[in-house]
Formats: C-alpha cells, sequence, structure tokens
C-alpha cells in the first residue's frame, strides 16, 4: 500500500508539502497540488480520512449545493470541487437546488444535521438561509455568487466587466440594437451581466431601452420564450446577449424557428463556453468562465477552513472570464 512518502518521491516534493496539498491548503503552489493530485491518482494512495474525521469529530464529507446540476457550467465546478476534495480524502455529497430556496434550505439543514465538514454553494440568493450552518459553525464557500446573509469565502467571476466587453464586441462588429436576456433578479450574476450590459451602451454613447431587456430562468424555455418575444417585436434587436449556455440553446431554437441566422442576421454572444458550442454553424461566440478552477479554488479554501481554531479572514477571490470570439457574432 502507497504511503505518504511515496506520494512526496513521485511528485518531487517533500511530505509536508504532499500533507498540506492533501489538505487543501491555499497556500501551496497549484503547481505542485497537480503534481500531488497526479501522484495520488498514480499510486492509488487513499489518505486516511477516517482517523482523520475521528480526530476533528465530524464526517470527511463535503457538500456541494449547486443551482443547476444540467448546466455544463455548474458540472464543470463540480468536478473541480470533487478533484481536489478527492485528492485530500474527502468526499463530496451533491445537491441539486434547482434555483429554488425551500429546496436549497432542505439541503442546508440535512448539510447541518448530519454534520458535514463543509459547505460549498452557490445561493439562490443574496439572501439565502444559512442560519442552520452557522449555528453548527459549518464553514462556507460561495462559488460565482456572491451571499450577503453570512461572512464566507468566495469565489467568484467579474461577471460585469465580462458582459460590458462582449456587448461592447457586439458594438464594435456594427450591431445597432443590441437586447439582453437576463437571469432573473436578485441572483447576483444575472444582476451583474445587466449592469454590464448598460455600463457599454453608456460607455457608447446608447440609450438603454428596457424594451430591449428580457429576464427569465436560466433555463432553455426562458431562452427560447425571451428571444421569440424580442425576435418578434416590430422593430427587432439584430445582437443578443445571452446569460447562460442553457438559456443559449431556447434562443438558438427561437432564431432557427423564425429563420434568423446567427451573425447574418441577428448576432449573439453566450455566457459559458458549452461543449457544443463549436458544433453549430456558425460556432457561438462566448464569455468563457474558468469553472473547474473556480471549482478547485473553493474546494481549497473551504479545506483550510475544515477543523477546530481555522478562524483567520474571509476572503473574496474574484477571476477574469475570457471572450472567445467565433462566428455567431461576425456578420
Amino acid at each position: 500500500m502507497a504511503t505518504i512518502s511515496d506520494v512526496a518521491a513521485l511528485a518531487g516534493v517533500s511530505t509536508a508539502t504532499v500533507s498540506r496539498a492533501l489538505n487543501g491548503k491555499s497556500t501551496v503552489d497549484p503547481v505542485l497540488a497537480e503534481r500531488v493530485a497526479g501522484a495520488v491518482a498514480q499510486l492509488g494512495y487513499t489518505p486516511n480520512g477516517l482517523a482523520r474525521s475521528l480526530r476533528r469529530r465530524e464526517t470527511a464529507v463535503l457538500a456541494l449545493i449547486i443551482s443547476d446540476v444540467e448546466n455544463p457550467f455548474f458540472t464543470a465546478i463540480a468536478r473541480g470541487v470533487e478533484d481536489t476534495a478527492q485528492a485530500a480524502g474527502f468526499s463530496v455529497m451533491l445537491c441539486n437546488s434547482d434555483e429554488n430556496t425551500a429546496k436549497e434550505l432542505r439541503y442546508v439543514e440535512v448539510a447541518a444535521r448530519e454534520r458535514r465538514a463543509g459547505v460549498i454553494m452557490s445561493p439562490t440568493t443574496g439572501e439565502s438561509d444559512v442560519r442552520p450552518l452557522l449555528a453548527h459553525g459549518t464553514p462556507i464557500v460561495t462559488v460565482d455568487r456572491r451571499l450577503d446573509s453570512a461572512d464566507c469565502d468566495a469565489v467568484l467571476v467579474d461577471s460585469r466587466v465580462a458582459a460590458r466587453d462582449a456587448v461592447r464586441h457586439l458594438i464594435d462588429g456594427g450591431y445597432e440594437r443590441i437586447a439582453c436576456i437576463a437571469g432573473p433578479p436578485g441572483i447576483t450574476t444575472a444582476d451583474d451581466r445587466l449592469d454590464g450590459y448598460r455600463d457599454a451602451l453608456h460607455e457608447a454613447g446608447r440609450e438603454y431601452s428596457a424594451d430591449l431587456v428580457r429576464r427569465c430562468e436560466f433555463r432553455e424555455t426562458g431562452g427560447y420564450e425571451a428571444a421569440k418575444q424580442l425576435l418578434t417585436k416590430a422593430d427587432p434587436p439584430d445582437a443578443l446577449l445571452v446569460s447562460s449556455s442553457t438559456m443559449s440553446v431556447g434562443a438558438l431554437q427561437a432564431m432557427a424557428e423564425l429563420g434568423r441566422g446567427s451573425g447574418r442576421d441577428v448576432g449573439i454572444v453566450s455566457f459559458d463556453d458549452a461543449p457544443w458550442a463549436t458544433l453549430i454553424s456558425p460556432a457561438l461566440t462566448v464569455v468563457a468562465q474558468p469553472a473547474h478552477a473556480m471549482g478547485q479554488l473553493a474546494a481549497r479554501l473551504l479545506l483550510d477552513r475544515v477543523g477546530p481554531g481555522r478562524t483567520h479572514a474571509t476572503t473574496t477571490t474574484t477571476l477574469a472570464a475570457q471572450l472567445i470570439v467565433r462566428g455567431s457574432s461576425t456578420r
């Protein structure tokens, strides 16, 4: 059976570095952490999670509460969380809130009652109820969205700047009437993306028109209905900023039904680089978010708080998105 010394030798690091990496310490260089994870996988090394749990009087299980398990963005986050947790000897309980506050609260209560070591969540709103976790002293890290109801670590993407850059790209491409299909009010990422849309219009000297904005659920049906409403107007938009890849599926379906081609008739930029984005013609221009890296970082931050006496100040890490220009936003 492989030992921690075997892992250290294969990874070319000290046993102390292996220990810190397996415990998710954020102070470990990411390159070294990846080498340790690779050595763990190659050797089949399993940390003694049971003994660690007994010392901590808690279960070596993290709860991950995400908004939509069918959304590839959240799936990638979940993979990042699991990869890091497994390397540290922790398991992950996956919970799908479906953007439903009551369902989210039930998962929060279960995580608190069953003494999960910590919780990573993408809260349905900034005011999501996490009091059961706070009462048990369970550490929380939020990912993708802010949580105003608790002081906790957060891993975010600068959605406002990303949306602004996406709309600037459409403006530079000659599109005149740019519409925004945004998520529901109260979800921080949805609000930020709408603000970024406004910022770009203002900077270009264009007026903001609420008539060119639709707010709907981060769902295929929401994107479909919103796009159909916009594109059947007497004076329809010639470009769309869509706030998620799932919404974009619906928007593209509406465009196809109406005989509108991407780029040629309607420019479109979508948040999130879904696996299918390059398989359609023309390929979809996207705002790519580092979802897997977000999950990894969230897990490392959470593991750094697991155990008694870890009360250092909370942090908010904001990562950058990348605009990937493809044919759907090119006339």
